[in-house]
């Protein structure tokens, strides 16, 4: 396993398209001084032993050896050795609403993405804790099992979109079975009855299925699960946007109206009292997952063993090193031609055609 020891220095990177606008800026700036200077071809045989090609030659390697000088200050590791460290914390299940009424905005930027960003911050505050993400529509599926890699679960929550079930609806009662499934992993789990935790963001519009038998059901598992409701009891219509990804109006039913989602508060709060948790509605401010997260923290705690990696090695040396030789390279390399490719002339037939070309001055 890689990582970075200084991860912030890699935003430096950022800067390498300045360099070839710069670049570009230049050469266009040179390129009008010399024709405002003189004839192009005239000038093209004063400065015949000039180079073409060679200066983005120079750019290329100047800014490899860039790239590979971030790279070392940041200070890659290599994990060197796996051991299975004993940690105390609960299993958390997160079952996620992805139907096409999460598209409404009356949360913003919509309900989806602010549940999402709901989800990502959550992580940042969980330690030893197990997390896993279910998504659901008309069905449901495991998107990540339960796991202590809380970057997965960040990068998998970057690939959630509406369109990846395609079977639409509020289908919870399927979520919650699926949810029921993945907290049993090992022999251990189909015995232990406790520190199991699920949280349904949905919200809560046309469900598919029973979904308080689903719950009563995990709920006399041991389970505690608690929802989250986003959107308003007002509602909002759902956006349809083009393939450009500009919004060309709004859903609509069998009937040509516009279909406004509403949050189906009552649903969820019954979800929440039959699992023994809390209902939390979301607002633009606060997704209600602190409040969740307070009382995952007051719950009694397993100990499960996960495998991390120990000792890590630096490799910042190698990096380092490329890029001294890359710099070294771009230093050697002159702009002027070479001389025995000059002498070869393959392409020349006499001397009027080794003028420089009349649309680029460029000694």
């Amino acid at each position: 396993m890689i990582r970075f020891q200084h991860i912030d220095y890699l935003y430096a990177l950022g800067v390498l398209p300045v360099f070839v606008a710069l670049y570009w800026l230049y050469r266009q700036w040179r390129r009008r001084s010399l024709a405002a200077f003189g004839d192009p071809a005239l000038i093209g045989q004063l400065f015949s032993d000039v180079s073409y090609s060679k200066p983005r030659w120079k750019l290329i390697l100047a800014m490899l050896a860039y790239l590979f000088f971030v790279i070392g200050l940041a200070n890659p590791q290599l994990g060197t050795k796996l051991e299975e460290v004993k940690r105390e914390g609960v299993n958390i299940m997160i079952a996620l609403d992805i139907s096409n009424s999460m598209k409404a905005e009356d949360l913003k930027p919509n309900r989806l993405e602010r549940a999402k960003q709901a989800i990502a911050k959550l992580t940042e505050k969980l330690s030893n804790d197990r997390i896993g993400l279910i998504v659901f529509a008309g069905e449901a599926y495991l998107q990540l099992p339960l796991t202590a890699d809380y970057s997965a679960v960040k990068l998998f929550l970057s690939a959630i979109e509406p369109g990846i079930i395609p079977t639409q609806g509020t289908a919870i009662g399927a979520a919650v079975k699926m949810a029921a499934k993945s907290f049993v992993t090992t022999d251990e789990d189909k015995k232990e009855q406790r520190f199991k935790t699920l949280i349904i963001i949905s919200d809560g519009e046309n469900h598919e299925d029973d979904a308080l038998t689903a719950v009563k059901e995990i709920a006399d598992g041991g389970a505690i699960v608690h929802t989250i409701g986003m959107g308003s009891p007002e509602g909002a219509p759902i956006p349809m946007y083009s393939g450009a990804g500009v919004q060309a109006g709004f859903r609509k039913d069998n009937s040509g109206n516009i279909v406004v989602t509403k949050l189906d508060e009552v649903g969820l709060q019954k979800m929440a009292a039959v699992g023994r948790g809390m209902y939390v509605r979301a607002t633009n401010t606060e997704a209600g997952l602190n409040l969740v997260l307070e009382e995952i923290g007051k719950m009694e705690k397993k100990e499960f063993g996960t495998k991390i990696f120990t000792q890590y090695e630096d490799r910042f040396q190698y990096a380092l090193f490329v890029a001294f030789v890359l710099l070294v390279l771009e230093m050697l390399l002159s702009e002027r031609r070479t001389q025995w490719l000059t002498r070869l002339n393959l392409f020349q037939s006499s001397p009027s055609t080794q003028s420089s070309p009349p649309n680029e001055v460029n000694p």
